[in-house]
């Protein structure tokens, strides 16, 4: 990961503490990382450690290696705080929430970012084909685990105005529009968008705001070993599948999100969802490759039935 930001005020969150639900890799990470380097003080959680590996099997993503990042980017040991949780288990849940408010009496930023459902996607496969317990896992993983943070967390974020909630998804309230393939994927990822709208509307009556967030083709370690790919060889990728052209890294969508995070004026997107594109346009920000790929602004122009050309979205 990048270690430089020129998009980052490393005193924004001075101060600030933030939890970042589901940090073990991709988006959550990168988005631990860069708050970290924003100055805020991270807690990052997630069920791979380094002595034990979740139902993904993942064993080469921690929690650990991330607060690792987080101090590293930080410049500060102790800016990234690693609490293995199961954001399912409330006992947990409640521990980690307990245990923050003991030793900083502060929330500033929770994000919501846990997930870990992509083994169990069928895709062109119809609802009632699906195993069921199949299915309400993936709504468990990706979107009880939400709600069950933003309740035991969210007295304790309240308690200072200001306070920011990101729900990490896979798509907007206006792309998802269109149907994402499979019933329980559909469905879990456009709660959190519905989330962030409902959470908004309470959270404005005490001075917080709530904002949806989906990167694009995101190239996530998972991403890039299912394609047999690195950070160093995606652009192999372009010849099999197109829009690997607009695909972007995980730190582009953090970027974004440190820069929301840091914006005095955040509270005109509360109810919103944005992506990774659209961040990057409003607070200048790019890839760590200079680039501002916009997957969803391309999609959207094909739905439309225009031709878009890919380098105009890049």
């Amino acid at each position: 990961m990048n270690n430089t930001s020129p998009h980052v005020d490393k005193t924004a969150l001075q101060g600030k503490v933030a939890l970042v639900a589901g940090a073990t890799r991709g988006a959550g990470r990168a988005l631990a990382v860069e708050l970290g380097r924003a100055g805020a003080t991270v807690y990052v959680t997630g069920r791979t450690t380094r002595t034990q590996v979740s139902e993904m099997g993942r064993a080469t993503e921690t929690i650990e290696e991330t607060a690792e990042l987080v101090d590293a980017a930080a410049g500060t040991e102790g800016a990234g705080i690693a609490v293995p949780t199961d954001h399912l288990d409330v006992g947990q849940v409640r521990a980690l929430v307990a245990r923050i408010d003991r030793d900083h009496g502060r929330l500033d930023v929770l994000v919501n970012d846990v997930w870990g459902g992509n083994h169990l996607l069928d895709f062109d496969t119809r609802m009632w084909d699906i195993d069921l317990e199949r299915g309400l896992r993936m709504i468990d993983l990706g979107t009880r685990t939400h709600i069950i943070t933003s309740s035991v967390a969210l007295p304790l974020l309240v308690r200072r105005p200001g306070g920011l909630v990101i729900e990490v998804t896979d798509g907007t309230a206006r792309s998802n529009q269109d149907f994402r393939e499979n019933f329980y994927y559909d469905l879990t990822k456009n709660l959190p968008i519905r989330m962030a709208y409902a959470l908004g509307e309470e959270l404005k009556t005490v001075g917080g705001t709530a904002v949806a967030v989906t990167p694009g083709f995101i190239r996530s370690e998972e991403m890039l070993d299912h394609f047999g790919l690195t950070e160093d060889t995606w652009r192999e990728g372009i010849d099999k599948q197109q829009h690997w052209a607009l695909s972007e890294s995980p730190l582009y969508l953090a970027r974004g999100v440190a820069a929301l995070a840091t914006d005095p004026d955040r509270a005109r997107w509360n109810g919103t969802s944005l992506d990774s594109g659209q961040l990057a346009r409003e607070y200048g920000i790019t890839d760590a490759d200079g680039s501002r790929p916009d997957i969803w602004g391309y999609m959207l122009a094909e739905r439309a039935g225009e031709t878009p050309n890919l380098a105009d979205h890049r």
